[in-house]
């Protein structure tokens, strides 16, 4: 089933947010926007999540400021790409749009983090949100991240760390080495699918937001996030919060352990065949929970 879309972009401070929307944002149910991760991934992995159109509900994917088809600022410093900043951005759109009174959110990894700094402030408009794949602490993200990277084979370990070390991590080596992790816990499905390379892709050619705000990779964080953490303010979150991880995730339930415990209304589920993209790794299942869960929470 095909629903028609359109594209247009909103003016942000004199810059551009590109953003498209799948269905009628007058169908009669709240519009749901999708708020993409890296920082700087670009919309193109969670663009299954326009799936969730064909229940009747407008679907809008947005790409942040600084990465995707919005205005890209490669001279802007880490002073300029904060949290405020995306917060705004996204305050702005949903103006834009005319729909900040009935909405939902769905966060995707950073897209969660940034979903529930939005959702701390207890906006009027908001429904509900679903926090995907997301930590509410980065320092406790990392803890896990080790973890993960020592399972990985002894001589993959070893390249990771030498050129962290060496500050290369801009070498194919690491690439390659990167790769084995993310094949084992960000996207399981084997080659990627078309629009999980086009995001890294585009982050590879213009990594000004993902390096200074997260760093040179998923688990060495050393960007502007590296103490970011928002555990001690989810008791403020009042909406309806569905929590999505995948068994194999590098949002492991350690990580995502905080949002259930710190949020009365939270619900949890975990795609036992997926790691960090149940929206592409157990697709038809995972639109079906968020699907129904948006539904439940219309009113």
């Amino acid at each position: 089933m095909t629903v028609p879309a359109r594209e247009g972009r909103a003016d942000f401070r004199g810059n551009q947010t590109w953003y498209r929307v799948t269905g009628d944002l007058k169908s009669g149910k709240p519009p749901v926007v999708i708020l993409h991760g890296g920082p700087g991934a670009a919309h193109n992995y969670t663009d299954s999540f326009k799936h969730l159109a064909e229940r009747g509900r407008a679907v809008v994917h947005y790409d942040q400021l600084g990465c995707g088809l919005s205005t890209h600022l490669p001279e802007k410093g880490a002073d300029f790409w904060t949290v405020q900043l995306f917060l705004d951005e996204l305050d702005n759109l949903l103006a834009h749009l005319g729909i900040a009174s009935s909405y939902h959110l769905v966060g995707q990894s950073w897209g969660g983090m940034l979903g529930a700094e939005h959702a701390v402030r207890r906006p009027k408009g908001m429904r509900s949100i679903v926090i995907a794949d997301s930590p509410p602490s980065m320092v406790l993200w990392v803890q896990e991240a080790n973890k993960l990277r020592d399972a990985l084979p002894t001589d993959v370990q070893a390249t990771l760390l030498k050129h962290e070390k060496a500050g290369s991590t801009n070498s194919p080596e690491y690439a390659a080495a990167m790769r084995v992790f993310y094949d084992r816990h960000v996207c399981r499905v084997t080659p990627w699918p078309d629009e999980v390379a086009k995001s890294f892709a585009q982050i590879e050619a213009d990594p000004t937001v993902y390096f200074t705000m997260n760093g040179p990779s998923e688990f060495h964080v050393v960007g502007t996030l590296k103490n970011w953490a928002i555990v001690d303010r989810l008791d403020r979150i009042t909406a309806p919060v569905l929590l999505v991880s995948g068994r194999h995730d590098e949002a492991t339930p350690t990580v995502v352990q905080p949002f259930k415990d710190k949020i009365k209304q939270a619900r949890w589920e975990i795609f036992e065949q997926s790691s960090h993209m149940p929206h592409i790794e157990e697709t038809a299942r995972c639109m079906k929970v968020v699907g129904d869960f948006l539904d439940q929470h219309d009113r």
